[in-house]
């Protein structure tokens, strides 16, 4: 995103809707003319969310969208909540976030489904960190999830390599999707609490499973061992959908 700054007049109005705070707008005054000020968004910092341009929040429509190259391009796709996915053709993080499975049974008894959020509006993430997730985590060979615009960026899914040239690439956040049997959790956990201390930004899990035959939600003890929040949603489908394959 960017501001004409011959349009420009510094009234401020763009920065509440600024995903980032308002952290990637600054003010700088023109030269010729001190006393006049007007703003600039550091490109650097910016996710490419268009939120302030969508809100039509400028009374002189200086916010403008340049066309986006790659890799800026992938900004656009994590950050855009309207943005279509290319990868994935899924809205928003270009991700369902597991929350189809009782239409897609893709996570069985025996086995759970993670997701590893990293960044949040005011804070983003860039994708070195998103890689040191990953790369941590493929050391446990878990089953990153196929259908998520993360693992699209893999170039070695074994090792849990980025393309590199997104790297430095920021965005509002992304999510790391596995899966794998439940008895690795522990280890999964283990591993997690490493590389949280290695990332500079904000994060939070996700954790997913069929509960038992019993009724009961089979990681609950082991993550009640480690002293971990945990916070219990339930879902069930209702009808609105048909099971594409067996419960078992």
């Amino acid at each position: 995103m960017r501001i004409d700054p011959e349009k420009c007049i510094g009234c401020g109005s763009c920065k509440p809707y600024c995903t980032m705070w308002g952290g990637v707008m600054h003010f700088e005054r023109d030269r010729k003319n001190p006393t006049r000020i007007f703003y600039v968004i550091d490109e650097d910092e910016c996710v490419e969310c268009s939120v302030c341009l969508r809100s039509g929040c400028c009374p002189v429509e200086a916010l403008y969208q340049p066309p986006l190259e790659w890799p800026r391009i992938v900004r656009k796709n994590f950050s855009d909540p309207l943005k279509i996915h290319p990868e994935t053709r899924i809205p928003g993080r270009g991700t369902e976030e597991m929350k189809t499975n009782e239409v897609t049974g893709r996570y069985r008894l025996g086995k759970y489904g993670m997701a590893f959020e990293l960044g949040r509006p005011g804070a983003g993430a860039r994708f070195y960190d998103v890689e040191k997730v990953a790369r941590a985590l493929s050391t446990l060979q878990v089953d990153f999830e196929e259908n998520n615009p993360v693992t699209k960026l893999m170039v070695d899914r074994k090792k849990g390599l980025i393309n590199p040239e997104v790297l430095n690439e920021k965005v509002l956040s992304a999510i790391v999707e596995f899966m794998a049997p439940v008895e690795k959790l522990p280890e999964v956990l283990e591993v997690l609490d490493r590389v949280s201390q290695e990332i500079d930004t904000v994060f939070s899990g996700d954790i997913i499973s069929r509960v038992g035959r019993d009724g009961s939600v089979p990681y609950i003890k082991v993550l009640q061992d480690r002293n971990r929040f945990l916070s219990i949603n339930g879902k069930s489908n209702v009808g609105l959908g048909r099971p594409l394959s067996a419960l078992e």
